[in-house]
C-alpha cells in the first residue's frame, strides 16, 4: 500500500503542522559530518515535499557539535522556497549575532527542565539558563524575529529519573513569558507514555502555544503524539527518516519519523500538506548518502532502501 485507508476520528484537529527538524536535530547526531551540498539538497527536497517549516541548522559552537559547523555556508547555499519558514537554533547571543548576519527570520532556543541536563547541555544551572536566554529573546524580538522555545527532558532524565510535572510547567512558562511564541515539549530520551503526555498538557492549562517533540526509544512516539492531538496540540516535531537524537544524552535514540507520523495522520483524516511518496523518496536518497538504512517503518515498507538492500544481499 502507498497510502493508508482514511477514516476520520472524532476529537482530532483537522490539520496538523509538522515542524521538520531533520536537517538540524537529525544530522547533528550523525557520526560523520554530512557534506554541505547534501544538506542543502535535503532542505530543498523537504520543501518540495510540502513542508512549510524546516529547521535548517544551528549556530552552536563547532567544538560541541562539529556536524553543524557549516551552518553559515549552508544558509548561503540554501534556496528558500516561497511560503516556507527556515528557523535556526541559537544557543546564546553570539549565535543570535550570526543568525542576524544571515537574515534569519525565526530562531529557536533550547532549555532544560532538569538541573543535570542544564549543566551538561548548557553549562548552566536550571535557574541561570534564563539569564542566558532573556537577552537572546529580547534582542531577537527587537529585530522582528519569531522565537520558539524547546524544553528538553520533559518526561524523564537519565541522571535524575522522572521529571516532576510541576517543574516542567515552571520552566516552560518562564520560557513563554520571555516572549517565545511557542513551546516544544521534548521527550529527549523517549520515556513518556500517553497518560503522562495528557497530564503534562493539562498541567499547562491546555494546548495553547504548545508543540510536542517525541523520541521513539521505547516505541511510544506515535502513541504519545496521538494523546497530544487528542489534548488539542496541532504542532508536532518530526524528523524525515527518523534520524537524530541528542549528543548530550546517550540514551536518546531517533526522533519520531516524519513518514510514520504522516501515515498515521493521513489514516486518521488529518491533513498535513505533505506528499508521503516524496518524503519516502527523500529518506531513501538520504539513507544512501548516510550509508545506513532509515529507521522509519514506513520508509522500510514503501521505499527501496539502498543501504538496507545492500546489507541484506551480503547477510
Amino acid at each position: 500500500m502507498r497510502e493508508p485507508y482514511r477514516i476520520s476520528a472524532a476529537g482530532l484537529p483537522e490539520r496538523v503542522t509538522i515542524y521538520e527538524v531533520g536537517p538540524r536535530d537529525g544530522l547533528q547526531n550523525e557520526p560523520a559530518v554530512v557534506p554541505v551540498e547534501v544538506k542543502a539538497e535535503f532542505v530543498a527536497r523537504l520543501a518540495a515535499a510540502g513542508h512549510r517549516v524546516i529547521e535548517a541548522t544551528s549556530f552552536v559552537h563547532p567544538k560541541w557539535v562539529p556536524q553543524l559547523a557549516d551552518a553559515s555556508e549552508l544558509l548561503t547555499r540554501m534556496e528558500r522556497a516561497p511560503g516556507v519558514r527556515y528557523p535556526v537554533l541559537v544557543p546564546n547571543e553570539r549565535g543570535l549575532d550570526r543568525a542576524l548576519e544571515h537574515g534569519v527570520q525565526e530562531i529557536a532556543i533550547f532549555g532544560s527542565a532538569t538541573e543535570t541536563f542544564a549543566g551538561k547541555n548548557l553549562n548552566r544551572t536550571l535557574e541561570s539558563q534564563f539569564e542566558m536566554f532573556a537577552p537572546v529573546v529580547a534582542r531577537a524580538l527587537d529585530h522582528g524575529l519569531r522565537v520558539r522555545a524547546y524544553v528538553s527532558m520533559c518526561f524523564g532524565d537519565p541522571w535524575e529519573g522522572p521529571t516532576p510535572i510541576d517543574q516542567v510547567v515552571t520552566v516552560g512558562r518562564r520560557l513563554l513569558d520571555l516572549g517565545c511564541y511557542e513551546l516544544s515539549l521534548g521527550d529527549t530520551i523517549g520515556v513518556g507514555t500517553p497518560g503522562h503526555v495528557t497530564a503534562l498538557i493539562e498541567a499547562f492549562g491546555g494546548p495553547s502555544r504548545l508543540a510536542v517533540h517525541f523520541h521513539d526509544t521505547y516505541g511510544q512516539a506515535l502513541a504519545n503524539t496521538l494523546a497530544a492531538l487528542r489534548a488539542g496540540v496541532t504542532v508536532v516535531d518530526a524528523s524525515t527518516g527518523g534520524i537524530g537524537g541528542c549528543p548530550y544524552a546517550e540514551s536518546a535514540t531517533g526522533n519520531l519519523a516524519t513518514e510514520d507520523l504522516v501515515w498515521m495522520l493521513h489514516g486518521l483524516g488529518v491533513e498535513t500538506g505533505l506528499d508521503l511518496e516524496s518524503l519516502v523518496e527523500t529518506s531513501t536518497w538520504l539513507a544512501a548518502e548516510l550509508g545506513r538504512p532509515s529507521p522509519s517503518r514506513v520508509v522500510q515498507a514503501m521505499g527501496a532502501n539502498p543501504a538496507r538492500r545492500t546489507t541484506d544481499q551480503h547477510a
